[in-house]
């Protein structure tokens, strides 16, 4: 069933984003008098094309990686003298700017949307309470303690631990203050904390920001009664099944699962002694954990899991607004998203975050598989976030994308005149190396955490 919904959920996110980014084009071409040729969706063989009383072609193609609005232009093929005046080349370069920017703005039209289905539909969230602190940590050296719930995070708003994720994740490989407001419990009155960052994961592949800090979220009681067994896993080959409680991993006493996770998580590629519970019986089993992740990023792995639990009522917070409300936050979410996105980019060039964050078209698959099984909200806020992502990497000033060109019209803007056929030749040749150079990273990024 994951393999069904990977594949449709990749289909229909493809299928809206590229179509809807490809219809901002050519909806503003139309309405500049530009006469549209095709619109694609798709690469490759056509599976289905149909015309319009205008004459455009409108094709479904085999490859869904994209899509494309061909438009008369007198600089690729010969136009008749009589619909010259209809060519995109003949236009204003203000024209030309806005047929170029239509397609981003199109897809954060269409985050805004999505983040808006998703804001009235409401969610669930976790409140952010701090179960632990590990010692010397930077958030034992702020004071924090367990028990307290995060309120805000530099003055946002933390209604759940996502959006504590979310103000973390912004200042990954930063240096300074990041300001905390939190309330102990059984009060409702509010404390400010300071932790300071020196160049906080910087480069770290695959960082964990709240663990960084050394807080563990709080959690109900998991006992480490197995209730599941991956068939290809280490557990499995020891002999471990379903209803075996672990007391003990190379001595160290077992009381929740979570001791399970994090003791095997620092074993990678590790033999082992686990102590269990079968059948009241007490019994010794060595194994040798998996090694899952690449060098320096390396985790333990030892293939069962156990039946989740019930969360508290007062543990979870509903979140959901009105239409009015939604439409605040769903643009104040898109912003956000936008500028998280750019400052990445910028991170992953200046060193501060780490290429290997970069993902390609496997990650998003999975994801889009992910999202799309887990319900209607985590599927619309998966194309929210792609959604933004497409709009702002267009929107890159490289060559070939539609950030190259609007880069291209505005210098012609600022000239008089546009930059002669061998410049802009040698910027398509560059913004085609680029692309290519960070589509195949991106893939073996991909393939490295398959």
């Amino acid at each position: 069933m994951s393999a069904l919904y990977m594949v449709a959920g990749t289909l229909i996110a493809l299928g809206v984003l590229v179509t809807f980014h490809e219809f901002g084009h050519f909806w503003v071409a139309r309405r500049c008098g530009v006469k549209v040729l095709r619109f694609s969706v798709g690469f490759g063989t056509p599976l289905l094309r149909w015309h319009d009383r205008q004459g455009t072609e409108f094709v479904l193609a085999a490859i869904p990686l994209g899509g494309y609005v061909k438009m008369l232009d007198e600089r690729e093929a010969e136009v008749p003298v009589e619909q010259a005046h209809l060519s995109f080349n003949r236009k204003s370069v203000g024209q030309r700017i806005a047929i170029v920017s239509a397609g981003p703005i199109a897809n954060f039209l269409l985050a805004i949307a999505f983040f808006w289905c998703v804001a009235l539909l409401g969610s669930q969230q976790v409140r952010p309470v701090i179960g632990s602190v590990a010692e010397s940590s930077l958030a034992a050296e702020a004071g924090l303690q367990p028990g307290q719930e995060i309120v805000s995070i530099n003055g946002e708003p933390t209604n759940g631990w996502s959006a504590v994720n979310l103000q973390l994740v912004r200042r990954l490989g930063e240096s300074g203050v990041l300001d905390l407001k939190v309330k102990n419990p059984g009060s409702t009155a509010e404390s400010a904390e300071q932790i300071h960052l020196d160049n906080w994961l910087k480069g770290v592949e695959e960082p964990d920001p709240i663990a960084a800090l050394g807080i563990r979220p709080w959690r109900p009681e998991l006992k480490p009664v197995l209730a599941e067994i991956d068939p290809s896993g280490p557990a499995a080959a020891a002999g471990l099944a379903v209803g075996d409680e672990l007391v003990a991993l190379d001595g160290q006493p077992l009381e929740d699962w979570q001791q399970v996770v994090d003791q095997v998580r620092a074993l990678p590629g590790k033999a082992v002694t686990l102590q269990i519970m079968r059948a009241g019986q007490l019994q010794d089993v060595n194994l040798t954990l998996a090694a899952r992740g690449e060098e320096g990023a390396r985790s333990g792995y030892l293939g069962a899991g156990v039946k989740p639990v019930d969360w508290p009522p007062e543990m979870l917070r509903e979140v959901s607004y009105g239409p009015l409300e939604a439409v605040a936050e769903s643009v104040k979410r898109t912003w956000t998203m936008s500028i998280l996105t750019l400052d990445s980019l910028k991170k992953m060039l200046f060193g501060e975050l780490s290429v290997k964050n970069l993902s390609g078209p496997i990650t998003i698959a999975k994801v889009a598989g992910a999202s799309a099984e887990s319900g209607v909200g985590d599927f619309l806020n998966f194309l929210a976030y792609l959604s933004i992502s497409l709009g702002v990497l267009n929107l890159l000033p490289i060559p070939v994308l539609d950030g190259g060109h609007l880069l291209f019209y505005l210098v012609e803007w600022v000239r008089g005149r546009p930059l002669s056929e061998r410049v802009q030749g040698w910027g398509m040749q560059i913004g085609i190396s680029l692309v290519v150079g960070v589509m195949l990273l991106a893939l073996v990024n991909d393939l490295s955490r398959l």
